[in-house]
Order: C-alpha cells, then structure tokens, then sequence
C-alpha cells in the first residue's frame, strides 16, 4: 500500500510540475481588438434653411416637413414666420401633424419671431408679447413640440434689457411648463449674441425651467445705426467664448454653415470646435442643421451642412 502511494504521489507531482511550466507561466491570454463605440447623434432640420424657397413661395410648410423625410432626418424645427398668421388655427396644425407622422419625423421644436420684444421698457409692449407668446406655446403644444425659441430683445442698456427679459421669459415660461413645452432662448440678434449677457440671463431663469439654444453664428453685438438685422456689423464677440459660455445650459444647438471648400469644410468658421466644445460639454441634444448660405440650391447646402456635421461628430468622438 506505501509503495503504491508513493508512485501516486509522484505521478500527481509530475502532472503539477508539467501544468506550472515556464511556457504556461509566461502565456498572456489572447486580446481582441475593440472598436471604440460612437454615441449616435441625432440630426433635427431647421425650416429656416429652405428659407429662400420659402419666402418665394416655391416651398411650404407642409413640403419642408416631407423634405426633411426625405432627406434623412429625424426631427423638423420650425419658424413661426412662415405660417405667422397659424398659431392659433388648429385645423391647419393638424395638417403639419399629419404631414409628420407621414414623413416620419418629430416635431422638435418652435422658433418664434416677431411677436414683441419681451425686453421691452414699455410694460404694455411687454405685457402683448408674452400674451402673444402664450398662443404660440399653445401652437408649440398642440404640434407636440418639446421647445420653442424666443428672443430676449428691447431697448435701452444691456441690464435693463436683461431685467425686463427675465421678468416676462418667468411669467411666459410658467404657462409653457403647465403645457408640457420648455423656453429657450437663442443668441439671436443684439446684446443677446453677448454669451456672458445670454448665459446669465438664462442661469437667472432656470428655476423656471428655461434653457438656451445656442448657434454657431449669431455673435454680432452692434450694427451700424443700431439695428438689430441687416445692417453691418461693427462689434463682435468671439464665437468659441460665446458657443462654450452657452453649450451647459443649451437644449438645442443650431449646426449653421454658409460656404463650402472643395474638401466639405466651411470656410468661415472651425466646425470641429464647436463640436469638440459639444463633447466636453457632454451636449446629447438634436443638431439641428442650419444652411444659410445662397451660393448653394437649399437642399444641396442642407446636404453638405449634415455631412460636416457627421464628419465632425465622428473626429471628436473617435479621440
């Protein structure tokens, strides 16, 4: 019996001895390469793209919606300029929810211009702007909207501007929360194309739920004569400064592009930049693809715009 013990020792002694070779030892377990995993980005198309075709009546509302189907993307932005008269004709928004659900496309947000200057010294102008801004939110509900724009415009200096806005954006964004639509404010146009001006405003606004939309182009802080629009421009404030004061509190960021090189690059602004301010501001939000150029037939300029914008998501998210 010892004799036989001892051999099955020596035989379980040899096994160990062959399985904890030096080989095995220094064996590393095989590795897989791993393709790094891209968050999907989620592309809206602003109406005011098609805006030429638009003002000439070659387009309409119903139509820009089935474009932006066709064309691949996800959610529509609309402009309130362009069924101005609409806001409150129920039948007629039923047939831009029809023409959605028909396309395949959400409803994302409501961009509102023209209906007074929620900054405005007057309290009577102020006053018909947020009761006019409320059938808008009414509009911006029934199309089931997740956020319509407004503009914090008025006159005399930038902190009675500021003081006013808050005091009427409160009162509006209150009637917007009970409707299921949250407030957001572009840099768009006069001191609200300061970031340091906008961003503030919107901090002292959010506990009322108010957020900003953010665009790459809007930096022109004064004009010639003090116009808001159309005149040149005389002061401007840095793009990149503005974009990163603004991207933490944005629900929506307006991707705009005018001129194209031969390579698909804008030629007046760092696209990628902007994106990369995106990423590190970890912004998850709709793009939402703005051309504004005239050089380019719209659909064309929409196309290259959205390809810019895939191609600069992927480099800063490749990293």
């Amino acid at each position: 019996m010892k004799t036989l013990s001892l051999l099955s020792l020596t035989a379980i002694t040899l096994a160990l001895l062959v399985s904890c070779s030096p080989v095995e030892q220094n064996a590393k377990p095989e590795t897989t390469e791993t393709t790094k995993i891209i968050p999907v980005a989620k592309y809206s198309l602003a109406q005011w793209s098609f805006n030429r075709d638009l003002f000439a009546g070659e387009m309409n509302t119903v139509d820009f919606i089935h474009a932006a189907g066709d064309m691949g993307f996800e959610g529509v932005e609309y402009v309130s300029q362009f069924f101005k008269d609409k806001a409150d004709d129920f039948a007629y928004l039923d047939t831009l929810n029809a023409a959605a659900k028909q396309a395949g496309v959400r409803n994302v947000m409501l961009q509102v211009d023209n209906m007074g200057n929620l900054g405005a010294s007057d309290p009577a102008e102020r006053a018909q702007a947020i009761a006019d801004g409320k059938t808008w939110v009414d509009a911006a509900s029934y199309l089931d909207c997740d956020t319509m724009r407004v503009n914090a415009h008025g006159e005399g200096d930038a902190e009675q501007v500021k003081a006013f806005s808050i005091e009427s954006i409160a009162e509006l964004a209150q009637y917007a929360n009970s409707k299921g639509v949250q407030i957001i404010i572009e840099n768009h146009g006069g001191i609200s194309n300061n970031g340091a001006w906008l961003a503030d405003l919107v901090a002292q606004l959010a506990d009322h739920n108010v957020a900003s939309l953010v665009d790459f182009h809007n930096w022109c802080v004064e004009r010639e004569n003090g116009q808001l629009w159309g005149a040149p421009c005389i002061k401007e404030y840095d793009y990149y400064q503005g974009f990163a004061e603004l991207i933490p509190s944005a629900q929506g960021v307006s991707v705009k592009a005018f001129e194209f090189d031969a390579q698909g690059n804008e030629t007046t602004m760092d696209i990628v930049r902007f994106f990369q301010l995106m990423k590190d501001a970890n912004y998850d939000g709709y793009l939402g693809i703005e051309y504004e150029g005239d050089t380019l037939p719209s659909r064309d300029g929409i196309l290259k715009t959205k390809a810019l914008a895939e191609k600069s998501w992927q480099a800063v998210n490749q990293e």
